[in-house]
């Protein structure tokens, strides 16, 4: 008996997240009022609902926590460089905070859009050969977006506060 083959999606299903993709774009296309004292709330919200999700599931075997590690410090080290490129500015007159993506911050979460959805489609073909439970995988790609998301709004503090009080310094 052979395996049947995954179901594909229709092509309406890559809709949603071009749209959101392209709302994100957008979003991030013009400067934002950048507040440092607000940075931290969505970082302690991702990294809430994740131990959340963690505490849920069993514990894990140790290739589960390698794929984890690892996907935690890819995320990291891609959000660390996206914050390096996000511009900063302050207003001199009013030491107001703004921030803006670069370019190359929104063509780095594309790539990261067009990866998970590849490598989950190889999953989905593949599940067999991977010799991991689904649920790794998802784990993995949970973590790679809160290292992402936390490093990026780390960066970003961390190079607002400096920008900040050179302003009121100078």
């Amino acid at each position: 008996m052979t395996p049947n083959p995954p179901p594909s999606l229709p092509p309406a299903a890559y809709l949603v997240p071009l749209v959101v993709i392209g709302l994100v774009i957008l979003r991030n296309a013009r400067a934002r009022q950048l507040k440092i004292e607000r940075m931290w709330v969505t970082p302690a919200i991702l990294l809430a609902l994740t131990a959340l999700t963690f505490v849920q599931q069993g514990p894990p075997s140790a290739a589960s926590l390698e794929l984890d590690a690892a996907a935690l410090i890819v995320g990291a080290l891609l959000g660390w460089w996206r914050g390096r490129f996000t511009r900063i500015a302050v207003d001199p007159a009013t030491q107001a905070l703004t921030s803006q993506t670069s370019p190359i911050g929104m063509l780095l979460i594309l790539a990261v859009f067009a990866l998970r959805y590849g490598l989950r489609a190889y999953a989905a073909a593949n599940a067999g050969a991977l010799d991991l439970p689904i649920n790794d995988l998802t784990d993995a790609f949970l973590l790679l977006a809160v290292g992402l998301v936390c490093a990026q709004r780390l960066e970003m503090a961390l190079r607002a506060s400096r920008l900040l009080k050179e302003a009121r310094a100078g």
